[in-house]
């Protein structure tokens, strides 16, 4: 079993102190590079000698040397603190460089419309930010999650969560296959549904989602039925067009299937356009240039495309 060699943090600025203090062979001189008080550096010091159980420092009336113990010490620990002070330097250094990984948890919808157009573009400007992309529906704690932001609809953001607006406002659409609307007829109202076979989609966190509809400034919602259920939109989507059922689903999804005839909405009047999807994170505070520069190109990129 290896020996457990974790290192006290409270050690740690004590050792600092040490080394200032071995390298400016004073007290004096090296308590006005630590911005403290000679008593109180010279205090640090006995009591890391005290804590050790050995005498680092020679002191004198004209100077300060180092034990046999403390040079060993010294000769040890100078290559990590110089590690430790590089790796802070190239942190400064590139605080203010969107550089590193960005995690963002979003739906499919999403990444596909509002991020994925823009992305060559985004990599072409920024190629030292890595952009990953978790497919997932259900509301995620971006914190927990370990995720820089996610993309959600502005309605099932978490309360103090910061979002910012992404993308135009959405419209859903209750679509059919004009085989479908032939054979078992064209539903006047959301309440004929229950009459028809409906296309249902569960979300990652096992919720079946309810169709929505908005009647007279009023948002109601429809339980529905039918001979299939999935958590994919884009097999959803293929089985409407084969004829299977009505589906509902974000227009934009099926602009290509409606421009071409090969689906047909119905209940529009019912189906009003909503505030769409937001980009939300955790905080303003000391935001990451990466996350920061991603937020601005991805709201100037959609506002372009969707203006």
């Amino acid at each position: 079993m290896k020996p457990d060699r974790t290192i006290d943090p409270a050690l740690l600025p004590a050792l600092a102190a040490f080394a200032c203090v071995a390298r400016q062979a004073s007290f004096r001189q090296a308590a006005i590079e630590l911005g403290v008080s000679p008593s109180a550096l010279s205090q640090t010091i006995r009591n890391l000698e005290r804590r050790l159980g050995t005498r680092l420092l020679q002191r004198t009336t004209r100077r300060v040397g180092l034990t046999e113990p403390g040079q060993r010490l010294l000769q040890e620990m100078l290559p990590a603190l110089e590690r430790i002070g590089g790796a802070l330097q190239a942190m400064e250094e590139s605080r203010d460089l969107p550089v590193g990984q960005l995690r963002i948890t979003t739906p499919r919808f999403a990444a596909e419309h509002l991020l994925l157009p823009f992305l060559p573009a985004f990599h072409r400007q920024y190629p030292q930010v890595q952009v990953e992309l978790a497919i997932q529906s259900a509301m995620v704690d971006v914190v927990a999650e370990g995720f820089d932001a996610g993309i959600r609809l502005g309605e099932s953001l978490a309360a103090g969560m910061i979002a910012v607006p992404l993308g135009p406002p959405l419209r859903l659409a209750v679509v059919a296959a004009p085989a479908y609307l032939q054979q078992r007829g064209v539903p006047a109202r959301p309440e004929d549904l229950v009459n028809h076979a409906c296309l249902r989609h569960r979300s990652s966190d096992g919720r079946i989602f309810p169709w929505e509809f908005t009647r007279d400034g009023h948002d109601f919602h429809v339980e529905v039925d039918g001979p299939l259920l999935l958590n994919d939109s884009q097999l959803a989507l293929h089985a409407a067009r084969d004829g299977l059922g009505l589906l509902q689903v974000f227009s934009h999804s099926a602009r290509a299937e409606l421009e071409d005839g090969r689906l047909l909405r119905v209940l529009d009047e019912w189906q009003l356009p909503f505030a769409g999807f937001h980009l939300y994170y955790p905080s303003r505070e000391q935001l990451a240039p990466k996350l920061r520069v991603f937020i601005d190109f991805m709201r100037a990129a959609n506002a372009a495309a969707f203006n």
